[in-house]
């Protein structure tokens, strides 16, 4: 039995049902008075996701919820996101006793993700999302699907901040100083 493709279908099929729950959603939308329901759709929807890693258990984006979260879209072919990961590894390094946590989707098969992770590995969890995931990351404001692209969510779960290319020193010290103030 082949895994990629009943994983990719599981995947594409979660991504769809998300997309429906958040269409749904915006056909009747939730009273604004409870901030657990009042969020974004596409947002809540990202909330109940799962990827396959390249190694190790599964990743449930849920679980992650109550501490920042940073979200990293990238791919093996992309020399600015190649470029970028040795900084958002440190970040992530540095960060983790502040509470941060960091993600990488792959917009990637998983052979070249494991090949690539093999020979430049990463502290942080890769999650596996193949071309869909330029469809979640569109989902999340991403218009034009430019990799890399990073959103960074609030420990309420909160999207807060989207950025389109490659981060730097300084987008990621402003994100930190803005989690601080709330």
């Amino acid at each position: 039995m082949k895994r990629r493709p009943l994983l990719a279908g599981a995947a594409a099929a979660s991504l769809a049902a998300g997309i429906g729950w958040g269409w749904k959603q915006r056909q009747d939308p939730p009273p604004a008075s409870d901030p657990a329901t009042s969020a974004d759709p596409a947002v809540a929807a990202f909330w109940k996701l799962s990827f396959e890693a390249p190694s190790g258990p599964a990743i449930h984006i849920e679980a992650m919820r109550g501490k920042p979260l940073l979200i990293n879209f990238w791919g093996t072919w992309c020399p600015p996101c190649i470029q970028e990961l040795p900084l958002l590894d440190a970040f992530a390094r540095q960060q983790q006793a502040n509470g941060w946590q960091v993600v990488g989707i792959a917009v990637d098969g998983p052979t070249p993700v494991r090949e690539f992770l093999a020979k430049k590995p990463v502290s942080f969890p890769i999650g596996l999302a193949g071309m869909t995931g330029l469809d979640l990351a569109r989902s999340l404001g991403n218009a034009n699907g430019v990799l890399p692209f990073t959103a960074v969510f609030n420990p309420q779960g909160r999207l807060v901040e989207r950025h389109f290319g490659a981060v730097n020193e300084a987008h990621l010290a402003q994100w930190v100083k803005n989690q601080t103030k709330t």
